[in-house]
């Protein structure tokens, strides 16, 4: 240490160049903590706006049109046993998932036949799928479209799969697999992703669920 003090002491640039690290690893260390916070401040934001866009009656009569565009609010998705509750746009896009969770556009609309996908950040832009590793097997997840709600109740990991770790329900598949929010012609299928583990895009976290109950939809 003493040889360290001298040699800064007799080489000024390397005072300055130490000086200048610090600043840098000061600033690095202040985006790193305030990122999560800006993205959930700037999804909060979206999804007022998104709330009262999915009451409107213009969303109603596009969602009956099967007309609408990526960003606009699709449904509600509520999730009792982990506190979710927030509106899911259409598209997976990175613009649209700023809104904390987004539809596939290439899958099924909510409670209709077929497999539904919808993809949910875990650490940023409200995280609302930070926890769905604690989703055991029976437990429900609600989606209320423009048109009506649904209930879906979350089955076990697909047979074949690589269980999470500590999960009773999510199993994980590389991101390029695609076949887990495949077309399932005849029933009415679930299907929720986000990154794995939490920080990483390393993985896909899934959980599949199926419809047990239908309100209204196409009234």
């Amino acid at each position: 240490m003493d040889a360290l003090i001298a040699y800064l002491r007799s080489h000024r640039w390397a005072r300055r160049g130490l000086s200048g690290l610090s600043v840098a690893l000061l600033v690095a260390a202040v985006g790193l903590l305030g990122y999560p916070f800006y993205t959930n401040l700037y999804q909060g934001r979206v999804q007022n706006r998104l709330d009262r866009q999915l009451a409107s009656p213009e969303l109603k009569q596009r969602y009956r049109n099967k007309s609408l565009q990526v960003g606009d609010s699709l449904t509600r998705i509520k999730i009792p046993k982990i506190g979710v509750d927030v509106v899911v746009v259409e598209g997976t896009t990175p613009a649209a998932l700023r809104a904390g969770a987004g539809h596939y556009p290439d899958t099924a609309l909510p409670c209709e036949e077929g497999n539904v996908g919808i993809a949910g950040h875990r650490t940023t832009y409200g995280k609302p799928f930070t926890n769905i590793d604690r989703l055991a097997p029976g437990d429900t997840v609600i989606l209320e479209t423009p048109v009506g709600d649904c209930t879906y109740e979350v089955d076990k990991p697909l047979a074949g799969r690589t269980v999470a770790a500590g999960s009773a329900a999510a199993f994980v598949v590389l991101p390029s697999d695609r076949t887990v929010v495949a077309e399932t012609p005849g029933a009415r299928n679930l299907t929720l992703t986000s990154c794995h583990p939490k920080g990483s895009a390393k993985q896909r976290i899934v959980i599949r669920a199926h419809l047990v109950k239908q309100g209204s939809v196409g009234a």
